[in-house]
This record gives C-alpha cells, sequence and structure tokens, in this order.
C-alpha cells in the first residue's frame, strides 16, 4: 500500500523547490472534506472516502483541483462547482508569486478547506494569518480543519470582497477566488509597498494570476498577469448560472449572416481568449459537439450575454469549406463584438496575456496594454 509520505514525495517533485517542505509539513489530505468531485467529465465523479479510502488519499495528492462543494452547498441537484481545493502546483506558484516571509501580515480571501492558510501559516506563522469566508459551514470546517492539523490561523466567515478591516493594513492580501474586479477596499486595507495576488479573469476567460504591488501612497496597486490559473469566482462576481437551454431558445429571432473566422483563433487560442474577454463583458462561450456517429466533427460555439438576453451561434461542420454560418439574437450582435476584438488583437501585433497589466484604485479599476497609460478599450464592431 502507498503510504502518505510516499505520496506527499511524489507531489513534492513537481513542486518549486522553495515549497517542497512547506507542502509536506502541510499534508493536503488533513484538509479535505470526506466526500470529493472529480471534474472528470459530465457529471463529476464523486469520491467518498467511506467507500474507497485508497482512491480518495491518492486523489487527495494528486496535481488536480478537488471539488468540495456543489451548488453553494444546497441540494438543488444542478450541480455547479462552488468550492475547490485548488490544483497544488498552481497554489505553489500563487504563493510563490506573494513573496511571502516570516512575520508578514496576511489576509486571505477564500479560505476553502483552509488548507491554502495553513500553507501561508507555515511561512509567515499561524498568528499572522487571517482568512475570510463568504459561507459560514465551509469556514466552521475549515477552522475545525486547520486547528486539528495544528495550523490554527484565524478563520472569519465574511464577505471578503469586503477584506477585513480589523486586521488591516496587511503586507499580503491573497484570494484563493477569482475576482472580475478587485475590491479597492483590498487596496486600502494593504501596507504600502505591500502586494495584493489574485486570479483574475472575465466571464469569458478565466483566467490568469494578477500580481498587484501597492504605490508608497497607498491610493493604487498595479501589476501584470501571468499564467494560466483558473479558479472558482467570489460569489458576488461569477456570471449567472444557466443552461443553454435557458438563454437559447426556440422562439427567438436571429439574424443570419457568415464569417471565415474559425472559432480556433479568437476562443481556442488563450491569449487571444483573454484579451477578447476584456472587450465582451458578461459574455459567456460554450462549445457543443453533435453526436459523432459519422466520424466527420460538427460543433457549435455559442456566445451568450446573461444580462441582456443576447445570444450569437457559430456553425462549423465538414461542409462548411471555410464559410461558417453565424447566427445573432438580442441587442447585443456579440458575434460582431467578438470579431471586432479579435481584429484589434491582431492589429495590436497578438500580444500575450503577460503584455497586459491592471491598476487598481479606490474606485476604478484599467486594464493596460504594456505601459498604464495605453488603456483597453472596447473597439465598435462592425456587421458581419
Amino acid at each position: 500500500m502507498t503510504t502518505v509520505v510516499d505520496r506527499q514525495a511524489r507531489l513534492a517533485e513537481i513542486l518549486p523547490p522553495a515549497w517542497r517542505d512547506v507542502f509536506t509539513a502541510v499534508p493536503r489530505h488533513l484538509f479535505m472534506p470526506a466526500t470529493v468531485w472529480l471534474d472528470s467529465g459530465s457529471p463529476p465523479v464523486r469520491l467518498r472516502r467511506q467507500d474507497d479510502p485508497e482512491a480518495w488519499m491518492a486523489a487527495c495528492y494528486e496535481d488536480r483541483p478537488l471539488i468540495t462543494q456543489l451548488d453553494d452547498g444546497a441540494d438543488t441537484g444542478r450541480g455547479y462547482f462552488s468550492s475547490s481545493a485548488s490544483k497544488p502546483s498552481i497554489v505553489a506558484d500563487m504563493l510563490e508569486a506573494a513573496h511571502l516571509a516570516s512575520g508578514q501580515q496576511v489576509l486571505e480571501i477564500g479560505t476553502g478547506t483552509g488548507w491554502n492558510a495553513a500553507l501561508i501559516g507555515a511561512v509567515v506563522g499561524v498568528e499572522n494569518v487571517t482568512t475570510v469566508e463568504v459561507d459560514t459551514r465551509l469556514a466552521d470546517a475549515a477552522r475545525t480543519a486547520t486547528a486539528a492539523a495544528g495550523w490554527p490561523v484565524k478563520v472569519v466567515a465574511a464577505d471578503g470582497t469586503k477584506g477585513y478591516p480589523d486586521g488591516a493594513p496587511f503586507d499580503r492580501i491573497l484570494s484563493t477566488a477569482a475576482v472580475q474586479q478587485v475590491p479597492g477596499v483590498w487596496v486600502e486595507q494593504t501596507r504600502p509597498g505591500g502586494r495584493i495576488v489574485t486570479p483574475w479573469g472575465t466571464s469569458f476567460h478565466n483566467g490568469t494570476l494578477a500580481r498587484l504591488d501597492v504605490a508608497a501612497d497607498g491610493l493604487r496597486a498595479s501589476g501584470r498577469f501571468g499564467g494560466n490559473a483558473g479558479f472558482m469566482w467570489v460569489r458576488s462576481q461569477r456570471t449567472p448560472h444557466g443552461t443553454l437551454d435557458d438563454r437559447v431558445r426556440p422562439e427567438h429571432g436571429y439574424a443570419v449572416s457568415s464569417t471565415d473566422l474559425h472559432p480556433y483563433d479568437p476562443v481556442g487560442d488563450f491569449d487571444a481568449s483573454f484579451a477578447i474577454g476584456l472587450l465582451l463583458p458578461g459574455v459567456k462561450d460554450l462549445l457543443v459537439f453533435d453526436d459523432d456517429i459519422d466520424g466527420n466533427p460538427k460543433f457549435t460555439v455559442y456566445l451568450m450575454d446573461p444580462g441582456s438576453g443576447s445570444w450569437a451561434s457559430w456553425r462549423v461542420t465538414p461542409q462548411s469549406r471555410g464559410e461558417y454560418e453565424v447566427r445573432q439574437h438580442g441587442p447585443r450582435l456579440l458575434f460582431d463584438e467578438l470579431a471586432a476584438a479579435y481584429r484589434w488583437w491582431e492589429a495590436a501585433g497578438r500580444p500575450e496575456h503577460s503584455r497586459f497589466g491592471l491598476t487598481v484604485t479606490s474606485d476604478r479599476q484599467e486594464v493596460w496594454l504594456d505601459e498604464p497609460t495605453a488603456v483597453v478599450a472596447a473597439p465598435v464592431p462592425t456587421p458581419s
């Protein structure tokens, strides 16, 4: 039988050398709930410790995220992921980006299982870590788990988008939940010269890691994006849930056009989709394959804006021959917006996502390309 020590050693091999001892000192399985889900398909695979202890333990030490809650803990049966234990290698990348050191005061947003807070505590000291969780049940479980594992950080049940003013200022604020808008209070509650690290994304692209350094005057934070870091959203900023059938109705009228733009270029390319997401607020995409009974793949890409009820579909079949049908419904012509955003990205030299940056103040955020003065603004779409 494979031991926990063996599993930890194998996991440590893929982590940055500076973090291997920390991860070994804070065993991941001590923080995991008895039931987790593996995002291995639809529906996700449920794994219960009591049913298969060996498989459950193995999953705890794989370099993969573990889904730890569905539907915000409600028994709805819809199956939306609402909390997870993040992939260990991404956790290590995020902790490394924070430049943690002993004695720093750290605020973590999004406690989840408490494992990440315990890892932080192993570096800075548990007495210096406050972690905030919006879900009371998750906060209670994390408080119990961190104490039982020997890493009794301070766990607060509250809305992390408001920070934790009672403990401010902090040297570091780390969010383990993705945001589309960095709360200005995080800047206000970070010490001048401190750092904010958070996953950041859009409805179209989740996401990448933002590393923001707070200026000497304490009034703004600025920095660049880097890396592939998709996380659960903070609940107040996630795009509303909904199925394709909820949003694309048979009774909807639509306009028909065509395009020679293949979906792979704007949707399948990480850097292109990041840039496009900046210019398509509130828009989600969904790829739906037909049943492939003849060996010729056919699929449709949907663009959907729950806020306005607009949608677009983009059909690809072997018969398309470089000309793809587009349908658009609603007040926003979503495909036209996407095509304009893609043309803007191409005209800008196809910049990688790491050339973009973010500046945040108490009341606004601005995304820029290369320099803070080059603020990104949406191009005006032209009809397809």
